[in-house]
């Protein structure tokens, strides 16, 4: 009978750890026959660590909670360390102690004897916390910054209008398209929406928004004598003007990146201390959801799947930039996607291609704006329309015409809830009647993150405790916390999940619309027909052990002490 020890998992693993220089063969066949015998028991790459740390009598370190003495780290070359995964950790007894999960790379710390003249001991650890925390202390593209500056020729520097020769070369260089790419690829693995490098007086700053919030990255201090050159290569790959500095410019990039297709739209902006960028990042290939992948209640997908069958109306979604209108949106159209069906999109920008879908790209600069762009489209017999968004009163008076002569419409517009997209329509200008008589379903939603499943743990403050009493929803539920682990990069979130609050266009909605009531009234007789707060919807998560209550009142910016 095998034992885990000496599964098919674990010759793959010591196979992967003999190929990284992590044992040597000898060690290897050694641990093979040990787990057979059932006289060790491995698991994982730290399980096996540990055994050779017991072997060569070295010490084991997981790293967490481990931070290397800064001054220490100047004296190695970052491209070494990177090369070679070795992090110096501190000086003890004449001794520096470096990290490495791989003993049998000789080479390496050889190398960093010979180079610095230092006596150094080997301390193992886990191959990707070394990774991590390299990374993290030396700062993301180390290596190329560090090689730039002792191979590249120039400085740059400042340039006066005209003299753009050098900056030119600069953008090109191998290094800077590396630091470029490294940004991009990193950006990428970590699920970020958001790029954004931003210049100050002494330094260049880059953060991800991830999971909604901004998180800064570790970057070399020396990246900002490089800050025009990397500006300038963002410039020329989204074929935008290297040469113009006094005018915010908008470009996209498209890249291939581990199979993934990324379309990325580039906005450079002049600050004090130079040019700041952000770039978006929208996969094209990301996984369409169904409808039924939402995670809506039970209240919100039935009334949802009703107006989807209904021949013609009007269904927005609202929110703010950035809480998954469009992804709702496409999961609603995806359920009605048929032969028997012609749909057309209109979007700035197209975030997901879909197959059987005609979908339209808004032009500014051409003159195909949404209004001009969805006249045309009704001229193409539609059954199904979805307007990216309603900007304007044009828009959403087409859109409401659209509705009146047979088309079933989906759009999106800018209100902090559901009832309030009513008003907003009728303060753009459209009239109460129109909006009475065309809008079926009102739908807002926000984005909260989700726990991280590997780290979460029941909460147990005074501050939860009084939230219980105070919210009747949540007395009886076990309420979690993130903890922070590697998995979710310490923040004790992973992903996000969707809040709800669907608005159903009832006849007494339509009634007190048509005399006039503000959105207040309008909300106290969605809530009559059962309709569900944001900040309620938020409670089912919390209680589902998905969220925490502080995620759900920063969406929904509601005071947990009103009672509901």
């Amino acid at each position: 009978m095998s034992t885990p020890s000496d599964s098919p998992s674990l010759k793959s693993l010591v196979e992967s750890m003999t190929a990284n220089r992590q044992l040597s063969e000898a060690d290897a066949e050694t641990l093979l026959r040990l787990a057979a015998e059932g006289r060790v028991s491995v698991r994982s790459e730290e399980d096996v660590l540990r055994w050779l740390a017991g072997e060569y009598g070295l010490e084991f370190t997981s790293l967490e909670g481990l931070s290397p003495d800064r001054d220490l780290l100047q004296r190695f070359p970052a491209r070494i360390l990177l090369r070679d995964e070795i992090l110096p950790l501190r000086q003890v007894n004449g001794h520096v102690e470096v990290a490495t999960s791989r003993l049998f790379a000789t080479p390496g710390i050889d190398g960093l004897r010979a180079l610095t003249g230092l006596s150094l001991r080997a301390v193992l650890a886990p191959r990707e916390a070394v990774q991590r925390e390299i990374k993290k202390h030396l700062g993301l593209g180390a290596d190329t910054l560090d090689q730039l500056d002792e191979e590249t020729p120039f400085q740059v520097l400042e340039q006066d209008e005209g003299e753009q020769t050098d900056l030119d070369k600069a953008a090109e260089d191998a290094s800077i398209i590396r630091f470029v790419n490294q940004v991009l690829s990193d950006a990428i693995s970590l699920r970020a929406t958001d790029i954004h490098i931003e210049p100050f007086e002494e330094e260049l700053r880059i953060r991800y928004r991830i999971d909604g919030l901004l998180q800064e990255v570790p970057v070399p201090p020396q990246i900002k004598r490089f800050q025009p050159a990397i500006v300038s290569r963002v410039k020329i790959l989204s074929h935008l003007n290297i040469a113009e500095k006094r005018l915010p410019q908008d470009g996209r990039i498209k890249i291939r990146i581990r199979n993934t297709e990324v379309d990325i739209r580039v906005s450079v902006i002049p600050m004090i201390h130079g040019e700041a960028v952000v770039m978006r990042l929208l996969r094209q290939d990301a996984g369409l959801m169904r409808l039924s992948d939402l995670g809506m209640g039970e209240r919100e997908e039935r009334i949802l799947r009703r107006v989807l069958k209904l021949p013609h109306g009007i269904v927005l979604v609202t929110g703010p930039t950035g809480s998954g209108k469009t992804t709702t949106l496409y999961s609603a159209l995806n359920e009605i996607n048929d032969s028997i069906r012609k749909i057309i999109t209109i979007e700035d920008p197209v975030e997901y291609q879909m197959t059987g879908i005609n979908q339209i790209q808004v032009s500014e600069k051409a003159g195909l704006t949404f209004a001009r762009g969805l006249r045309a489209i009704l001229r193409h017999d539609p059954d199904v329309v979805l307007v990216g968004e309603i900007r304007d009163v044009e828009t959403a008076r087409i859109a409401v015409q659209a509705s009146l002569t047979g088309h079933l419409v989906f759009s999106t517009l800018h209100t902090n809830d559901a009832p309030g997209a009513l008003t907003r329509l009728v303060d753009m200008g459209v009239e109460p009647y129109l909006v009475a008589s065309s809008l079926e379903a009102v739908l807002a939603q926000r984005l909260v993150r989700t726990l991280c499943a590997a780290c979460k743990a029941p909460d147990h403050s005074p501050e939860t405790q009084l939230l219980q009493q105070q919210v009747p929803a949540l007395a009886d539920a076990t309420i979690y916390r993130g903890v922070g682990c590697p998995e979710c990069r310490q923040t004790g979130f992973f992903g996000r999940h969707a809040i709800f609050e669907m608005m159903d266009m009832t006849h007494e909605v339509r009634q007190l619309l048509l005399k006039g009531a503000s959105s207040v009234e309008l909300r106290e007789a969605a809530r009559r027909d059962g309709m569900t707060l944001l900040v309620e919807d938020g409670w089912r998560l919390v209680r589902a052990g998905l969220t925490t209550p502080e995620e759900v009142l920063r969406v929904s910016k509601h005071d947990p002490t009103n009672g509901h």
